[in-house]
């Protein structure tokens, strides 16, 4: 359970209310992905101000479950914002892909969403 995630800050903010955090797991699993797939999409196609649409919004989802890839995300959000055309975000856009990925199908998977 929660490899790819924690839910240290999650449990604080919801003041270990379980009804709580799993509305809050719910809401991951809802929006998070979608975002993903919008940054997906954006970076190839050059899409900056996409790009930092999707990333902004999924930053304190990002920094709650700590999923570890903050700093990544960030420097996705700030090509989109700064216009870095002459900077490859590939590799961070591939990290922060693949934990929202694991995070989700493990969040998936731990409260049976």
């Amino acid at each position: 359970m929660a490899k790819h995630y924690r839910l240290d800050r999650v449990r604080e903010m919801a003041d270990n209310d379980e009804d709580f955090v799993m509305a809050l797991a719910a809401a991951f699993i809802e929006e998070v992905p979608e975002d993903a797939e919008r940054l997906r999409k954006a970076v190839p196609e050059g899409d900056f101000y996409e790009t930092y649409q999707a990333a902004h919004k999924m930053k304190p989802t990002i920094e709650l479950f700590d999923l570890g890839v903050y700093d990544a995300l960030i420097e996705v959000q700030d090509w989109g914002k700064y216009e870095q055309e002459d900077k490859n975000i590939d590799a961070q856009l591939q990290i922060v892909l693949t934990a929202v990925e694991n995070a989700t199908n493990e969040i998936k998977s731990d409260f049976g969403l």
